[in-house]
């Protein structure tokens, strides 16, 4: 059963979260990152990347006591404040797209997670896992939630609907225009009508941030055994999670470009998909596939649509029907070579919303040969996938809602 607790977040003012509010680290360019610390002195960038304060590229350990160090600079400043009792918070976006996200951010068990009832769909690196724990040992904090998924569920649903009536705490605007907001939940009573509600929930699936929960598992279990009077109520054992309904959760698809056709010709390549697709030149016009199990293909200046021929293929698990996995055991793997998909410098991903015009352009620069579209996983298909205890090939789901760093934070 699902255990959430509410937390003491520390969150910035309201007058300046918009300010402060930051996509991932990774997310930006160089020269966007400058730009933005250079013009903006609240972002949270400032912490992350603390090395810009002294002109220099800081990493390791001494990075991370740096980021511990701009961090408390930001609450000595009056930036951050810490709410004075622990509570849920209701938080919603709409994007610049319509699409509307809300849930509650709590604070979830590691217990949960070690148990299975945080379920997992894709593999995680241990390298990174370790890496991003002794960072949030070093800095005492996590400023991003995870993204958890539930089933639909009544109670819970009007709570969230009935909290946002309210006046909230924040309402601000980022610069992709997405709009951001924050109720604080603290009666008691109603916290613990969520918890119960959510304690009658078996299972809860990780949408993002599969590394994130694992480091915080294996602080967890790093704490644990390091705390002679352990008794469960430390703030390691829990991580800081948004969770949101399924039914929120949009997951689009990671198109695939691929830079050589593996010392084939284009028309070696189109004999050998042959036995496995069905093949039709869809001629210059952008070609995208509606269903399952077909993939639209781009090479030298024109679309195809391909079709699986079934009797070529065996459907022995939920990951078999996943269209990601599909085109690597079919594609990918037994004709062009590419066996890691993680670390093979000759397969780059584009997330769905840029469509396959980005394909086209993409290959007709010359930088790539082919380009393939699939499909977007489903909700249902990432549950059976976690459910069977398989993981998802690297790239195999774009999902929303994307989360800012530092409007809700954790510390441990």
């Amino acid at each position: 059963m699902a255990k959430i607790i509410p937390f003491k977040a520390v969150k910035p003012t309201r007058a300046i979260v918009g300010l402060v509010a930051a996509r991932p680290y990774q997310s930006y360019t160089v020269d966007e990152r400058d730009s933005r610390m250079d013009y903006n002195p609240y972002s949270f960038l400032h912490i992350v990347n603390p090395g810009y304060k002294y002109d220099l590229e800081v990493t390791g350990e001494e990075r991370y006591k740096l980021v511990k160090n701009r961090y408390e600079e930001f609450k000595e400043d009056g930036v951050f404040v810490t709410d004075d009792k622990p509570s849920l918070y209701v938080y919603k976006i709409v994007n610049r797209y319509g699409q509307e996200f809300s849930g509650i951010i709590a604070a979830t068990s590691a217990e949960d997670y070690e148990n299975d009832i945080i379920k997992k769909h894709e593999d995680t690196i241990a390298k990174r896992e370790q890496t991003f724990k002794t960072y949030l040992q070093t800095v005492g904090f996590n400023a991003e939630p995870v993204l958890l998924t539930y089933p639909e569920n009544d109670v819970i649903s009007e709570i969230v609907k009935e909290t946002q009536k309210e006046y909230a705490e924040f309402e601000f605007t980022m610069t992709y225009r997405d709009t951001h907001y924050l109720w604080k939940i603290t009666n008691d009573e109603t916290i613990r009508t969520i918890q119960a509600e959510f304690n009658k929930i078996p299972t809860v699936y990780i949408a993002d941030g599969h590394h994130r929960s694992s480091s915080s598992f294996l602080l967890y279990k790093d704490e644990k055994k390091k705390n002679p009077n352990h008794c469960g109520t430390e703030p390691y054992n829990y991580f800081m999670s948004y969770l949101i309904p399924e039914s929120d959760l949009v997951i689009q698809e990671f198109n695939r470009l691929i830079k050589d056709l593996n010392g084939l010709t284009k028309e070696e390549f189109l004999i050998q998909l042959d036995e496995t697709y069905r093949i039709e030149n869809r001629g210059q016009m952008p070609y995208s596939p509606s269903k399952p199990h077909h993939f639209s293909m781009y090479l030298e200046g024109e679309f195809y649509s391909l079709y699986l021929r079934k009797t070529n293929y065996n459907f022995e698990n939920a990951l078999d029907k996943l269209d990601a996995q599909l085109l690597f055991k079919t594609i990918l793997q037994p004709i062009l070579g590419i066996t890691d998909l993680r670390n093979d410098n000759r397969i780059e991903y584009v997330n769905g919303r840029h469509e396959m015009i980005t394909i086209k352009s993409s290959v007709d620069s010359g930088k790539f040969r082919v380009g393939f579209g699939m499909c977007p996983a489903t909700v249902e298909q990432m549950k059976q996938i976690a459910d069977e205890g398989l993981k998802m090939p690297p790239k195999s789901t774009y999902i929303l809602p994307k989360l800012r760093s530092g409007i809700t934070i954790y510390e441990y």
